[in-house]
């Protein structure tokens, strides 16, 4: 009874619903993980790496005997991969079979299965051994270039992931089903994979060490990286579904059989296969012609039979003479899998986590991979060579030094004390003392002597290239760039799938209408792309409508008017410039608060947007004019901003307490009237300010009072007015006449009446009476009025109410609409802010 009641003690109680749901993650993240998912950086699966692993001890190289395939599953099931025998052998028949693999990594003898579908034969038949291109998979894997962790069972160590000297992941391609995620990446052409890494390592290294790096832009790689390609040829059709993928790593391709149209005696024409899609299986597909066939939905079909050989695939299908043979085609296109669909998702596992990836992306992380297997290989290296220089370094005194030598050995009792005497009488350390006790007495020729010397020069060569490596970034991606160009030279091949346009090719933006769209951008960063027929125009003085649901300490402080086509440039608080097209831009309902911009740019920490510019087709003189918050100003051609890595690039250099508050286009002949939160303001000739390059500091402007700050500047035109606001809701518009040009940096005079009740100037722009103005205020609510309602009054006035605010709000932006007005609705619009 005792033992009973200690047995209940023991019982744990245990939530079933918490128990299955953490059993059932566990297994999905193993299946994830540890199953069905590559790696990026070898685009291998863990029963791929454990079988080429295993051949590789089993030492089965191209230049050995083959080995019976059973051998070889038995060993990594014994060793690496405790699950079925089937299952290897399974992975290990396909990574053999030249229709499903582009470059195959096993070299199998005997039957390995066929395009038909039919099964390899059983593995105590088959023979295997790796393939040439495998072992630039294995190479160096010796010399701790990868990490090794235990086997199942703790009694051998395995590769994390090989060394993969060629972008196997693109280069083979990969499919599998894990949960609740799957993946399928299309083989590529081997030779056109490695000039896409040439290309990215040759922006990345430039032509010397000194030149200023970039990295490689997608549109780049996808001129060299053409599409798909493979091993069972055929044609896809459209570059649309390619560029999806490459560029958001899911996108679907249409694949063609190639087929031709033959004339034979009496008239009649006959239809030959030559090539069918990738993973189709043959014999099936001539089933479901004959099956089309016999149940009449394709008539016109006398005889189908298959004459594929060891020179290649032809099935044959013979037409009636009346029947014309190209609608027949089209039908066996249309019901058969003579055209399919290859759906590309290319997730891989980066650093243990599944990740979809873009063509870029994937190269990139296969770069990562290879420098540090080259930086490892060069440390092994070196470690090696200073090892053995350090032993010839004795060896060459103790030539010196023959005779004593001699006779200290002689004279020592023991090993232990003759090495003693030995690193005492000759300033050695124990490892040269060691091998000068090993040391034969041929040693002592003075041929050995030469050896010794010739060695010595020649270690302290490789010591001196392998420690450049390791300091040279330069260095170390010329070597990269030379190993992957000598297996593109080995190995590559030509392309076999070819890419034709199709009558519904296009570019993403021709699936994009342009239209005017409105890009707001929060103070806390949140951006969003609205249309500009959102917001119907109201008179002057309504209350306006709701832009955005803010939090506390939120607003918008960036708004402009664009096309959803133009290019977005973006500049930071730390002085550097990102670009992206308005159309990636998410579009978000009015309220909403749209996307955090991190997610669209790499930002750096603590980095933050203050001036967001779209920018114009027409770039010919044309420049950049930015304006800092301390008063600064500078110029740059645009054309130094038409290269902007993802990364980003720097504008201009800031002081330490500045900030970069506004950018604008002009040319030449602009002048530029800049304006300060105070009310002061200078307008100036814009050649006072001489071009400069990117990462120049600029000239003072305006030389402001103390405590004031450049809120903005603007470029009027001929026939334009000065618009100014004010965070109370207060603005007006002023002749550009009234604002004489002054010089460059002076005090400025007076563009606005500022009082407690005006509050400071806010905004600066210049209009048309037939304009519309977009104002936002604190809570972020908007008004749209026409520039016409707002008077038009002298430089020191503070001018109209532009929109009624509750107590505690303020103005914080305003911007002009560009393209006319929309359907006048002179509704005042009253509404309640949700926080």
């Amino acid at each position: 009874m005792d033992n009973l009641d200690n047995n209940f003690d023991k019982i744990i109680s245990v939530d079933i619903q918490d128990e299955m749901k953490k059993c059932y993650i566990d297994y999905a993240m193993s299946v994830i993980v540890s199953r069905a998912l590559p790696d990026v950086r070898d685009g291998l699966k863990p029963v791929h790496r454990r079988i080429l692993y295993a051949m590789d001890e089993l030492n089965l190289g191209p230049d050995k005997q083959y080995r019976k395939s059973a051998r070889i599953v038995g060993d990594t099931m014994g060793k690496y991969h405790p699950h079925g025998d089937s299952s290897i052998y399974d992975a290990m028949v396909r990574m053999a079979q030249d229709f499903s693999i582009r470059y195959p990594l096993v070299d199998g003898h005997g039957n390995f299965g066929n395009i038909d579908g039919d099964s390899a034969a059983a593995m105590r038949y088959t023979e295997a051994r790796m393939s040439k291109i495998s072992m630039s998979m294995l190479a160096d894997i010796e010399k701790e270039t990868v990490d090794f962790r235990p086997n199942f069972d703790e009694s051998l160590k395995e590769p994390v992931v090989l060394p993969a000297r060629f972008p196997n992941l693109l280069v083979n391609g990969s499919s599998g089903i894990a949960v609740g995620m799957a993946t399928n990446i299309p083989p590529h052409n081997l030779g056109e994979v490695v000039d896409g890494v040439i290309k990215m390592i040759d922006n990345y290294m430039g032509h010397n060490e000194e030149q200023e790096l970039r990295e490689t832009e997608l549109d780049e790689l996808m001129e060299i990286i053409k599409g798909p390609d493979f091993p069972t040829g055929a044609t896809i059709q459209g570059r649309y579904g390619i560029d999806q993928a490459y560029r958001t790593g899911k996108g679907k391709v249409k694949v063609k059989a190639t087929a031709e149209i033959e004339e034979m005696q009496g008239g009649k024409s006959r239809i030959v296969v030559t090539e069918i899609p990738y993973m189709v299986n043959k014999s099936k597909l001539i089933e479901k012609i004959a099956e089309l066939v016999k149940i009449k939905k394709v008539d016109g079909i006398t005889d189908l039979r298959d004459e594929s050989d060891r020179d290649g695939m032809s099935i044959v299908i013979e037409l009636r003479r009346d029947v014309n043979p190209n609608v027949i085609l089209n039908q066996l296109y249309k019901y058969t899998q003579l055209q399919d669909t290859f759906s590309m998702n290319m997730l891989a596992l980066v650093n243990d986590k599944p990740k979809v990836l873009n063509l870029k992306e994937m190269l990139e992380e296969y770069l990562k991979h290879q420098k540090d297997v080259v930086t490892r290989r060069t440390q092994y290296d070196l470690n090696k060579a200073e090892a053995r220089a350090h032993i010839v370094e004795g060896l060459r005194k103790a030539l010196d030094k023959i005779d004593l030598i001699t006779r200290l050995i002689r004279e020592s009792k023991t090993v232990q004390e003759a090495k003693e005497r030995l690193m005492e009488a000759i300033d050695l350390t124990e490892i040269q003392a060691q091998a000068i006790v090993d040391m034969r007495l041929r040693a002592l020729t003075g041929l050995e002597r030469e050896k010794l010397e010739q060695e010595y020069a020649e270690l302290l060569e490789k010591i001196a290239y392998f420690r450049g490596i390791l300091e040279s970034e330069y260095k170390l991606y010329e070597v990269i760039r030379a190993e992957i160009i000598e297996i593109r030279d080995k190995y590559a091949d030509a392309r076999r799938t070819e890419i034709v346009s199709a009558d519904d090719d296009f570019d993403i933006e021709d699936l994009i209408d342009e239209e005017q769209v409105i890009v707001t951008m929060t103070h806390l960063g949140y951006i969003k792309r609205i249309p500009l027929d959102t917001y119907k125009q109201q008179n002057r003085g309504g209350r306006g409508i709701v832009g955005v649901n803010t939090i506390d300490a939120d607003f918008i402080d960036q708004l402009f008017v664009t096309s959803n086509l133009s290019e977005i440039m973006f500049f930071t608080n730390k002085g550097k410039a990102y670009k992206i097209k308005a159309y990636r831009i998410p579009e978000a309902g009015r309220t909403a608060r749209g996307m955090a911009i991190i997610n669209l740019l790499q930002l750096d920490k603590d980095e933050k947007i203050s001036a967001v510019f779209p920018v114009q087709d027409q770039t010919e003189n044309v420049f950049l004019t930015m304006v800092t918050k301390n008063g600064q100003i500078k110029k740059t051609d645009l054309e130094a901003f038409k290269n902007i890595r993802k990364g980003g690039i720097i504008a201009l250099t800031l002081a330490e307490d500045d900030e970069l508050i506004g950018v604008y286009e002009t040319t030449p002949e602009d002048s530029i009237l800049v304006c300060t939160k105070f009310g002061k303001g200078i307008m100036f000739d814009g050649t006072d300010v001489r071009p400069m390059g990117r990462t120049a500091r600029g000239v003072r402007a305006i030389n402001l009072s103390e405590g004031d700050v450049v809120i903005g500047a603007t470029v009027p035109k001929e026939g334009e007015q000065i618009l100014v606001a004010s965070e109370n809701g207060l603005g007006k518009r002023t002749p550009v006449e009234e604002f004489r040009a002054q010089k460059r940096g002076g005090k400025g005079i007076k563009v606005y009446k500022i009082t407690e009740k005006t509050g400071n100037v806010v905004g600066i722009t210049s209009v048309h009476e037939d304009e519309e103005l977009l104002l936002i205020n604190s809570q972020g609510v908007i008004i749209r009025i026409n520039v016409a309602q707002i008077s038009s009054v002298g430089r020191n006035t503070q001018g109209v109410k532009l929109i009624n605010l509750d107590e505690g709000v303020q103005v914080v932006c305003l911007a002009k609409v560009k393209d006319g007005a929309v359907e006048e609705d002179t509704e005042e619009v009253a509404v309640q802010i949700e926080e």
